[in-house]
């Protein structure tokens, strides 16, 4: 059972007065210690409503100890790990993750436009100085705690929650000084009923990135579910789930670069109707208020909402959605599709914590050596590994 100091108190999960300890520290805004580790690592608390949750501090998972709940694994065992110190500087003082984008949020020249300056490029700079938007996506999703499973999540994982935790995570992080979540548009779940209300806020969001007469014009990221790519004069709308009404354009030129850049995603989204297609985007709107896409990057998730990017790897997850273990799926960020990356962890795995890898049938030399490499430098840490190339996916151990 996990314990917590606040404002020099310590108390437990089953505790009657956790709950109103939380609410104080809320609203004092003192951060909960998590006492899995001495000294107790902070916390911080948020608000669902009017219940109140203690969260772990952005990037901290790494400091808690591998049986609490708020354990993440080294970042040296995904695409994390380049991205530290870089691209993500965190400030300890203010327990904020400072993010330097390899993108825009502005954009100068016609406002008339409608094609998107740029994709996402499939190249991946050396030295990851910069979270591109597949990054940004990853960090998100991995900061929400989207990434881990256990069986008994089955039918608790929907929208709104989802929503919800990655506009959490967004308040956590700083994109020249200002809170990410300011300039983030994650459609809450549309009701018909509440449909003025939701427009409303909706138009709320999107004040700031009115088209002004002079200077460059600002834009917004979009995280959302694709619903579908519908063609139309000139382009195509990228129509997104609980968005009904509000398309977001790219021209005919900028569809054919999606379809290019994110063929496997849209493959593996195509070939599996439980699955989900995420859609991150720039936007801006033009001077009749319609929006449209600057710049997007697309990640396939499964039934679950918990990530993918191969057939082989669906299989995985499928197998780990089925198991009472915890299993925490990684993320590629920055790294290039022939560097290795943990496909998933089983931290709580015993005797020991099980880094699983999938090796794609077309890997070479380097990328076994790289892959022996990182499983050498984990010795606390047993390995699975399926060489997709050889056979069918071997048994998982797990329960």
């Amino acid at each position: 059972m996990r314990r917590y100091e606040i404002a020099g108190t310590i108390t437990t999960e089953g505790d009657p007065a956790l709950k109103d300890a939380i609410a104080a520290a809320y609203r004092d805004h003192i951060r909960p210690l998590c006492l899995c580790r001495q000294p107790g690592i902070p916390m911080y608390v948020a608000a669902i409503g009017e219940q109140h949750v203690i969260k772990r501090m952005p990037l901290s998972g790494g400091q808690h100890d591998p049986d609490c709940d708020s354990y993440e694994p080294p970042v040296d065992l995904s695409g994390l790990g380049p991205l530290m110190g870089s691209a993500i500087r965190l400030d300890p003082e203010s327990g904020m993750a400072a993010l330097r984008l390899e993108f825009s949020l502005t954009r100068t020249g016609s406002r008339a436009a409608a094609m998107p300056a740029a994709l996402e490029s499939t190249s991946v700079k050396s030295e990851a100085r910069r979270l591109s938007l597949r990054a940004l996506l990853h960090l998100l999703w991995n900061e929400a705690g989207l990434t881990k499973w256990t069986s008994a999540w089955a039918g608790r994982r929907h929208w709104w929650n989802i929503r919800w935790h990655l506009l959490e995570a967004a308040k956590t992080m700083l994109v020249k000084g200002a809170p990410l979540s300011d300039v983030l548009l994650v459609p809450e779940s549309f009701r018909a009923e509440q449909k003025d209300a939701i427009e409303q806020r909706r138009a709320t969001a999107l004040s700031d990135i009115q088209p002004q007469k002079t200077g460059p014009r600002k834009l917004m990221v979009l995280v959302g579910e694709v619903k579908e790519f519908q063609a139309a004069r000139g382009g195509h709308r990228l129509v997104i789930k609980h968005l009904p009404g509000f398309p977001f354009l790219l021209d005919d030129r900028a569809w054919v670069r999606v379809q290019a850049r994110f063929e496997a995603e849209l493959a593996l989204w195509a070939a599996n109707d439980t699955s989900h297609l995420i859609a991150i985007a720039t936007f801006g709107l033009n001077a009749a208020g319609l929006a449209i896409v600057e710049e997007i990057a697309l990640m396939v998730v499964a039934e679950n909402w918990i990530p993918y990017e191969s057939a082989q790897e669906l299989r995985l997850v499928e197998a780990l959605a089925k198991a009472r273990e915890q299993s925490i799926k990684g993320l590629r960020f920055a790294s290039p599709a022939d560097q290795p990356i943990v496909a998933a962890l089983l931290l709580q795995h015993r005797p020991r914590p099980l880094a699983l890898f999938v090796v794609p049938a077309n890997a070479d030399d380097a990328y076994q050596e790289a892959l022996d490499e990182m499983i050498a430098s984990r010795p606390e840490m047993d390995s699975w590994i399926w060489h997709t190339g050889r056979g069918e996916m071997p048994a998982l151990p797990v329960r």
